[in-house]
């Protein structure tokens, strides 16, 4: 069941925990996870009693991103089929970024992909020290297109342009220092400690103007994503996907082979 790959829990304090429950698969994206998590988030949006809401995976990843079965299955989509199916990762990644209360990442394994565009749609984000980040898409012929507006405004143009074109593994400190993560910790005691400090201080804070922060900064900066762009993201992966060189990539990945771009010695 689709409600058993996600779960939530809110504390009578007002914490909502989102829990990525998929271990088996490295909490992999499918359309039930992303259509749970749609759910939440605007379920979330309306509970005025809900402060503060933590982004989790269970077992021992954070997020792989996208589940690679699902993807070759979208292969042979229509490109209505696709689009829809494209846009609804946006959307939830846009309502995510779009909630009220204070948003945080804690990413305590591989942040994957999709699994980096989540960690990039929440305000804050707390990363133990093991925890590595990778923009895969290019590797199987994909692009990094639904994600891109929320990476690009943690990381920047230029780191941008160096990860989704190399699809390089960086780690924790230097997701810090390019601004994906706030704050490295050593280990899970330590990850406790910095969601206890963070939420006692955003407690202290009135919600009514913690809400209008949000706004007035997507004011000044401009949103990450407005619905005209998350319309042409979702094209554009959805468009990149039933390409050769994707449709080889993924099969390439699943069975274990090179794909036909790859040289090898």
């Amino acid at each position: 069941m689709s409600d058993d790959m996600v779960l939530l829990d809110m504390t009578p304090e007002g914490v909502a925990v989102v829990s990525l429950n998929r271990p088996e698969v490295h909490n992999a994206f499918n359309p039930q996870v992303i259509e749970r998590l749609d759910e939440i988030f605007a379920d979330l949006a309306r509970e005025s009693h809900i402060r503060l809401v933590l982004i989790e995976g269970r077992g021992k990843s954070f997020s792989a991103g996208a589940d690679l079965d699902w993807m070759r299955r979208a292969a042979g989509f229509t490109p209505q089929e696709n689009r829809e199916d494209a846009e609804a990762l946006a959307r939830m990644l846009k309502r995510l970024r779009e909630l009220p209360q204070p948003t945080i990442a804690l990413v305590h394994g591989p942040a994957v992909a999709g699994g980096v565009g989540l960690v990039a749609a929440c305000d804050m984000a707390i990363a133990v020290r093991p925890a590595f980040f990778r923009l895969t898409e290019v590797r199987i012929g994909l692009i990094p297109a639904v994600i891109s507006p929320y990476v690009i405004e943690a990381i920047g143009p230029r780191q941008a342009r160096r990860f989704f074109l190399t699809a390089e593994s960086f780690d924790a400190d230097a997701a810090k220092a390019m601004g994906l993560v706030h704050i490295v910790v050593d280990d899970m005691n330590g990850l406790s400690a910095e969601v206890e400090r963070l939420s006692s201080l955003i407690f202290e804070n009135a919600p009514g103007a913690i809400k209008a922060c949000k706004d007035l900064i997507d004011t000044v900066a401009g949103p990450a994503a407005d619905d005209e762009l998350v319309q042409e993201t979702a094209f554009l992966i959805a468009s990149q996907r039933q390409t050769p060189e994707a449709i080889d990539g993924i099969g390439a990945y699943l069975e274990k082979r090179e794909p036909a771009w790859r040289k090898t010695e």
